[in-house]
């Protein structure tokens, strides 16, 4: 597939990174050559310097034959302009733009072929704001995705010596819990990936992934670890477009506070939100700290747009008693940096943010894709079509299926049905499958799996 990517910012880069691996011909478009030069130096992509909404440019970018521009600039017009031009001059077949200004996004009339010519426009600050709403909703969870609109989510969960299942055989998980339908879909030992069955071993600090129903996932996780109670106590460090939406979203429900620098976007902040307290200060100040009562925080989130800030004020607040600290952080080389530290989650803007562009560039009807592990891991929901001539896995059952080394089905939607996946169940037409990968650079073979021959008419 040809893609254009318009910006070479972090998400850009990240974009292209995971594009370029999967043998796609990328172009990147940038006005900063440092930048360009950088990614042309550790990936095989091209690079065109200039204003990516310049019609100029993006002919020399070659839109004229491209099947995707992606648009994620730093600016909102720029990107808009950009598809606007793509779709009038090149005809690109797929438009996708960054758009992060919730003045655009409460207008969505204007992304229409009539208006805007946009087909996905992605804010990468809500996708953050749901995934950090996410694991508040589920107290002790690592990361929570959904599948199938939210009936089905897979969860990861850090495996504690006091969870029942530790030191016992998965199969003890359904043994203990007959009414529970959950499938553990991988185990991470040490960095390690483990294919799951059910002679496997839970060890204590096990990173785990399992699949269930929303009102399953509590009863699952009780069998890792210490059930956790419901966070009632929230800080917000930054009032920015993330911290200013989470507060708003969460309010209602939560005791929120919000530790803003700025004084008129702490003026603004306290009129718009209705119980949320706004606090003008530094979220790194020992003293607010203290003088807000963090040590009876269950959870201190630090969602700046300076990683650095992050990362200390979020050590800070764990070291004077926060329940739980996560920290938003940009940078992927910190991302990783802070896996050992005291931080308890790192949230990536960019791995948010790569599984709504993955979706719209997989082959075969895919619905949804989530990156996982800093980018080493995928969970699929794909749909089989066709019939039993022209697919390879409709009317097969699973341990039928010859899935990739390291890739399960982990869940089947039919219909208005959530089905766990067993070694025994038949995959049907129009089975929305989840299935989860351990290596990324499988998916070509799963894609290959879900793809129809030719004799479905």
């Amino acid at each position: 597939m040809k893609i254009i990517i318009l910006g070479a910012g972090q998400v850009g880069s990240s974009v292209a990174a995971n594009l370029v691996s999967e043998a796609n011909d990328i172009t990147v478009v940038d006005l900063k050559v440092d930048l360009l030069r950088e990614l042309q130096d550790r990936f095989d992509l091209r690079t065109i310097e200039g204003h990516g909404a310049h019609p100029d440019v993006l002919a020399r970018a070659g839109a004229k034959d491209a099947d995707m521009i992606v648009a994620v600039t730093n600016s909102d017009e720029t990107n808009m302009v950009a598809c606007q031009v793509a779709y009038t001059l090149f005809r690109t077949p797929t438009k996708i733009a960054r758009v992060r200004s919730q003045d655009f996004l409460d207008h969505p009339e204007l992304f229409s072929l009539q208006s805007l010519p946009i087909d996905v426009h992605i804010s990468p600050e809500q996708l953050v704001t749901n995934h950090i709403m996410r694991l508040i909703e589920h107290p002790g969870a690592l990361q929570v995705q959904d599948f199938a609109c939210g009936r089905v989510r897979l969860v990861a969960v850090r495996a504690y010596e006091e969870g029942p299942l530790v030191g016992n055989e998965l199969r003890a998980l359904y043994e203990h819990m007959p009414k529970v339908d959950a499938r553990v879909a991988a185990i991470y030992r040490r960095d390690r990936a483990i294919q799951p069955d059910g002679n496997t071993v839970i060890e204590a600090r096990d990173e785990v992934f399992f699949i269930a129903a929303p009102q399953h996932i509590r009863a699952v996780m009780s069998e890792l670890r210490h059930l956790e109670k419901p966070y009632k106590r929230l800080i917000f460090a930054g009032g920015g477009n993330i911290g200013a939406r989470l507060a708003g979203a969460l309010e209602q429900n939560y005791r929120v506070k919000v530790i803003e620098r700025v004084l008129d976007r702490c003026k603004h902040l306290a009129e718009d939100l209705e119980r949320t307290i706004v606090l003008q200060g530094d979220a790194a100040d020992e003293e607010l700290l203290i003088e807000e009562n963090v040590e009876n925080t269950d959870v201190f989130c630090a969602v700046t747009d300076d990683d650095e800030a992050n990362i200390l004020s979020a050590m800070l607040a764990k070291r004077l008693g926060a329940r739980k600290v996560m920290a938003l952080i940009n940078r992927s080389a910190y991302v990783d940096l802070v896996q050992s530290s005291p931080i308890d989650v790192a949230i990536s803007p960019q791995q948010a943010t790569i599984g709504s562009l993955l979706k719209h560039v997989r082959r075969g009807d895919v619905v949804e894709v989530h990156s996982l592990r800093r980018g080493a891991a995928e969970a699929i929901e794909a749909v089989a079509h066709g019939d039993t001539r022209s697919s390879k896995v409709i009317g097969n059952t699973i341990e039928d299926i010859p899935l990739p080394k390291g890739t399960n089905i982990a869940a089947i939607v039919r219909g208005d049905e959530v089905i766990i996946a067993h070694h025994d169940t038949v995959i049907e037409s129009e089975d929305h499958v989840i299935l989860f990968l351990q290596d990324k650079r499988r998916v070509p073979e799963v894609e290959r799996l879900f793809q129809v021959g030719v004799t479905f008419l």
